[in-house]
């Protein structure tokens, strides 16, 4: 997907094309305390260990549903070689349009490895003749059968 940096590019895809892998991320405790201060959102199964090893029933604390899905985009950037920072404004930009499907499958554990993984579900123009990917978006535990996260994940090319 070298080439999904122009409006061209977006174009091109193609239903079931590969967008590919991410890195894995390890997800500790540190990023988890600045999304929970951020979000104003102080539940202990995130946030307190000593309480969630103790009560409650993953034996230590997981991840936030919505910090899982705010990698997303950190995630697509890395599989598919693109930085937002890098588009040229002269011809536009792809913006996140939203789901149209997404389930938290498996909690994901405080210490575990996290990656997504990306394809092609759909590519249409619309009604101002934007392009609209969706991509099949997952994102995988290491060594977990199950994925944390599964979504149909909406991207629009917008001109300047």
């Amino acid at each position: 997907m070298a080439n999904a940096l122009t409006e061209q590019g977006w174009s091109a895809l193609k239903i079931g094309d590969e967008i590919g892998y991410s890195n894995w991320l390890t997800v500790d405790q540190q990023l988890l305390d600045q999304f929970g201060s951020a979000t104003l959102d102080d539940d202990p199964m995130h946030l307190d260990p000593e309480w969630a090893k103790e009560t409650g029933p993953f034996g230590g604390t997981i991840a936030f549903g919505f910090w899982t899905m705010s990698t997303l985009t950190h995630f697509f950037h890395e599989a598919s070689g693109t930085v937002a920072s890098r588009v040229p404004s002269k011809e536009g930009y792809y913006l996140n349009y939203g789901m149209d499907r997404l389930r938290l499958i498996t909690p994901v554990p405080v210490g575990s490895r996290i990656r997504g993984h990306f394809k092609v579900a759909n590519v249409r123009k619309d009604e101002k003749n934007r392009t609209l990917v969706t991509f099949d978006a997952k994102i995988e535990i290491e060594g977990v059968e199950r994925p944390a996260l599964v979504a149909k994940w909406l991207s629009i090319w917008v001109r300047p």
